[in-house]
């Protein structure tokens, strides 16, 4: 594990622009005796909106410049891993004037294909990313064995759960710090639920494409693209499906991360607004992949506020004692929402219970939290601000990789 600090990364990448300190503060708007303190070790961390600045100044992603793993915690088998989840993404045979090379395996049968699926979209909102990394390589290239083979009706069926796949490939990639894979696994996923002639999946497809363009920095368009899908699906008010609630909804969900991000709080407030309206009248629902319901949206009310450049911690401890956690039912979106909660205790200077808010979000979550953008920022402030030595803290911050092990 690479013990360079973010201040490391910061000089590196500053180094390489070819770009001083002075005019790396001009450009991201952060004070130049920051950057210098920082490019010096002086300070370990800062908040997360000054280290998004420097990032989009640097012209790189966040994720580079606080060291996020790009690797799973398991080595995978000969089959399986990060980079079969590349190829199997990246699938060559699915280019035009590129000749295939001939198909000699037969695929699985159809119903015990999408009975994989299931499970693996249930091992990837538990968290079992290294599992899921193993399994799903294999997974996207048997169906696109089942759906060349598969007709009539059930062909739509393969290539609905086809596009789930891709889903879940889109996730776990950006999950693992690889958005340009996402961002192509994406695409598959909305060629798959148009040969589906499902317009929801479609709906799921741009949900998940906005959160990829959210974790590419591209705050705006991750809006607009869900603010027009949302717009183009919303359901009849008295003829509408709960599934159509539920991907509307999920779509303004969707938008209001990145309006929040933009300190269009305003936009934030109205999408969250409508998506709990629609919460009301499609009820707790799981499809797509995913699930939404009025908790969902009631811990997103959460994440928003803390969202932007100035965070309301005090206003998002109080949203969250609105949020029922029994009735969360993902685990990784227990887990997110709990971040989000010991972020909003740590800015009210509750650094004990941040740090036991995150202690308890590890021990259920041990593989996804190393993931977690807002984890890592948060364990580095918490460690700039440390006043005497706190085993706990240290072990936390070696464990998720942001300081060398003890």
């Amino acid at each position: 594990m690479s013990s360079k600090s973010i201040g490391d990364r910061l000089g590196e990448l500053r180094r390489y622009r070819d770009v001083t300190q002075e005019e790396l503060a001009e450009r991201s708007g952060v004070h130049v005796d920051t950057i210098r303190k920082l490019e010096q070790n002086v300070r370990q961390s800062a908040r997360l909106g000054t280290l998004r600045k420097l990032a989009r100044a640097l012209d790189t992603e966040l994720d580079r410049l606080l060291g996020q793993p790009t690797v799973t915690t398991e080595l995978p088998d000969d089959d399986g891993g990060l980079i079969a989840l590349r190829d199997a993404i990246q699938d060559i045979s699915t280019l035009p004037g590129v000749p295939a090379d001939d198909l000699d395996e037969d695929p699985p049968a159809a119903d015990d294909w999408m009975r994989q699926v299931r499970a693996a979209t249930t091992l990837y909102w538990e968290g079992g990313y290294s599992e899921l990394a193993g399994s799903l390589p294999l997974l996207l290239r048997d169906g696109r064995a089942v759906a060349r083979e598969a007709t009539g009706s059930l062909a739509e069926q393969v290539w609905n759960q086809l596009a789930l796949s891709y889903q879940l490939g889109a996730s776990l990639a950006t999950q693992a710090g690889h958005v340009d894979w996402a961002f192509e696994a994406v695409t598959k996923q909305l060629r798959a639920a148009q040969r589906a002639s499902d317009p929801l999946m479609e709906g799921m497809g741009v949900s998940t494409l906005s959160w990829v363009l959210l974790r590419q920095g591209r705050w705006e368009e991750a809006q607009s693209v869900a603010e027009r899908k949302a717009d183009e699906l919303e359901p009849s008010m008295r003829r509408g499906t709960s599934a159509q609630y539920a991907v509307y909804g999920n779509l303004l969900v969707a938008a209001a991360t990145p309006a929040a991000r933009q300190d269009r709080k305003a936009d934030a407030d109205q999408y969250l607004n409508f998506a709990e309206a629609a919460a009301v009248r499609s009820g707790a629902v799981r499809a797509y992949g995913t699930a939404f319901s009025l908790v969902d949206v009631k811990t997103q009310i959460v994440n928003v506020v803390m969202a932007g450049s100035e965070p309301e911690p005090e206003k998002a401890l109080e949203a969250s004692e609105d949020v029922r956690r029994d009735l969360i039912k993902r685990p990784v979106h227990l887990a997110a929402h709990r971040l989000d909660v010991a972020q909003a205790q740590y800015q009210m200077g509750d650094n004990e219970g941040a740090l036991d808010t995150l202690l308890e979000v590890e021990a259920d979550q041990p593989e996804w939290i190393r993931y977690q953008m807002l984890a890592r920022a948060t364990v580095l402030e918490m460690r700039e601000e440390e006043r005497r030595r706190n085993t706990r803290l240290r072990g936390l911050a070696a464990r998720l990789g942001v300081e060398p092990a003890l």
